[in-house]
């Protein structure tokens, strides 16, 4: 830190200083913990939610496999002119210690034409409420690594503010203080033994 005249007013000042740098160390290093440990538990469920999202998809698959097998491949194929279905995946946000991170909810709205169930294998049925977990899974999927990623970014930001004032910025205003402090005794020391031998002088 620039040398600082050593004033009480100066000194005063730099204790404000530093008592509002230590106070926003605090706060940080309480924001890092708190982003930290959402940030291990929303990696836990990613991981989580991929084994889920891998194993919706190979049911729905295996679904579609069976209702191929059962009805033949080109009449499965021709369903698909009977299948309007829309999928609608709004995303809101949710906020963690001022990060802001998304929340998918994904719902689906059925038209006609519908196809008869008179002649199709109910596998088509479970094929169709297995790719719509799927979809549902995947948006839950993706909004876990991205919040994933702007948490991770956020820790990195906060840690670097942190060490800034855990080792820069704290360290340079105590010593400013104890220096300001070490001169202003110094300075009441002289001031006391200059009294001093101007009144034994006085006396004399």
């Amino acid at each position: 830190m620039t040398n600082i005249a050593p004033t009480k007013t100066n000194l005063l000042k730099l204790k404000g200083e530093l008592k509002f740098a230590q106070l926003g160390y605090d706060l940080l290093d309480q924001k890092r913990n708190i982003l930290v440990l959402e940030l291990l538990n929303l990696v836990d469920q990613t991981i989580d939610m991929e084994g889920k999202v891998d194993a919706a998809l190979a049911e729905a698959y295996r679904n579609l496999e069976e209702a191929s097998v059962a009805m033949g491949k080109l009449e499965v194929m021709s369903l698909q002119s009977a299948i309007n279905i829309e999928a609608e995946i709004s995303i809101l946000q949710r906020k963690i210690m001022g990060v802001r991170l998304p929340v998918v909810e994904t719902s689906y709205s059925e038209r006609p034409p519908f196809y008869s169930p008179m002649g199709t294998s109910a596998w088509i049925d479970s094929a169709l409420a297995a790719f719509k977990r799927a979809l549902e899974l995947m948006g839950r999927f993706a909004e876990l690594k991205v919040s994933i990623m702007r948490l991770a970014r956020e820790v990195k930001k906060t840690i670097r503010k942190v060490n800034a004032l855990e080792k820069i910025a704290i360290p340079d205003l105590q010593e400013s203080v104890h220096s300001i402090q070490a001169r202003l005794e110094e300075s009441e020391r002289d001031a006391f033994v200059l009294m001093k031998m101007v009144k034994s002088r006085l006396e004399a």
